[in-house]
This record gives C-alpha cells, structure tokens and sequence, in this order.
C-alpha cells in the first residue's frame, strides 16, 4: 500500500504497554506449562535473558536462538496448535479494554498503525491481529524450507536503535519518510525505545518502567498509566 498523504503516524510497542505481561517472556513461561522444555533449567536462563532485556543488554541473538529451539525440535504444525492455546490461555484475558480503546481512537482519526516490537513475529503475528493492527514490524525469525525455524533473526532485529531502522524501511516501502507525517506518536513503556521515543512528536510514557516515567519527566512527555 503507497502513503496516503494527511495521514499521521502512531507506533505502538507491545510489552508491557499494551499488553500488562511480557509476551515473548510469557511464552517461554507457557512452554514451561506444557512440558517442552526441562522446567528448571529453561525458566532458569529464560528468566536471566528478561533480566538482561529489561536493562538495555540483551544479546537478541542468543536469545532467539535459545528461545526458538523447543519449536524448532516440534515443528511448525505443532508449534501453530502451542501457539493458538496460548492466544487462548494467556493473552485473550489480558486484551484490555483501555488499551483496545486507545488503539481504535488512533485508528478513527485516520493515522496510520504499527505495532514496533522486539518480540519475534512468531509470538506476536496472532497478537497484532487480535488488536486489530495489520502492520507488524517484529523481529524476523529466518524461516527454511516449509517454513521451519532456523533460531536466526532474518534482517535487523526491531530491537532498540534496531527499532528506527525497521520502521524507516517500512516507511520506505511506502513511499515515504519520518518528514511525510505532521504527526508521528509513539507509545511505549521502556528506555530501550528511547531511540524511537525520539523521533515522535508525542512521545507517551505508557505504563512507563521508573527509568522511563523519569526521562518522560525531565523532558515533559506525556505518562500514560493504562491499566490503573
């Protein structure tokens, strides 16, 4: 689809902004629950990848390799099926009304929508869609012959500055650039968007860590608490 012009831009992270879990880490969770993955071990370096995440240092690569193996191992029929309960189970009931509203008030004044996480499409193609969101920009999992997983990231992963990148050569696809937009939103909860925080016109702290809420603070970006 080419840009329409008059259009505005809104880019929504995910993570704990409009969903109250972490998706990728609520997956690894799951495929403890379903008996996957050795119970200790993975939640173990699953847990010791979140922490690395949340403060700006995770090695995305490792991880999409760790995380990806007990589907690899399954196969894409079987990984589908694991998949479709976990939409059911774990993020069906943390779809919340406050933030599908803020997602069709964007989407009734026209903007153009993107949901920017550094989730892997995998986990958050199914999610996008239940938030109504047809744009997905995620990390690509390099995907072989039948659509097997290789535990490799296809491109560059939307993963902190990664996340600017991505969305430039999406927009390029388009037909257009950050100028094309007057106003360009962005919604997030975590310093590692920082990069992408940076290039909106309103930035919004939402449901913001205490490192966020305290850059938002300093540069008088609005706070969006959405799930008090």
């Amino acid at each position: 689809m080419s840009f329409q012009p008059g259009r505005n831009l809104c880019l929504f992270d995910l993570d704990d902004t409009l969903l109250p879990l972490d998706s990728d880490h609520a997956w690894g969770e799951f495929m403890v629950r379903l008996g996957w993955v050795d119970a200790v071990e993975f939640k173990r370096r699953n847990d010791a990848f979140y922490a690395q995440y949340k403060v700006g240092a995770l090695d995305i690569h490792a991880y999409i390799e760790f995380a990806t193996e007990p589907l690899r191992a399954r196969g894409p029929e079987a990984a589908a099926q694991a998949h479709a309960q976990f939409m059911r189970e774990v993020i069906a009931p943390n779809l919340r009304p406050a933030a599908l509203q803020l997602v069709r008030s964007h989407e009734a004044r026209g903007d153009l929508l993107a949901l920017v996480t550094a989730t892997n499409d995998f986990i958050t193609a199914p999610i996008a869609q239940a938030f109504g969101i047809g744009e997905l920009i995620a990390v690509r999992l390099e995907r072989g012959p039948g659509g097997t997983i290789t535990g490799r990231i296809d491109g560059t992963p939307s993963y902190r500055e990664g996340k600017v990148q991505r969305v430039q050569e999406w927009l390029a696809g388009r037909g257009c650039t950050w100028q094309s937009f007057e106003r360009i939103s962005v919604y997030s909860d975590s310093v590692n968007d920082l990069a992408l925080l940076e290039r909106a016109t309103i930035a919004v702290a939402t449901n913001p860590t205490p490192a966020l809420e305290a850059v938002a603070t300093e540069r008088g970006w609005r706070v969006l608490k959405l799930f008090e």
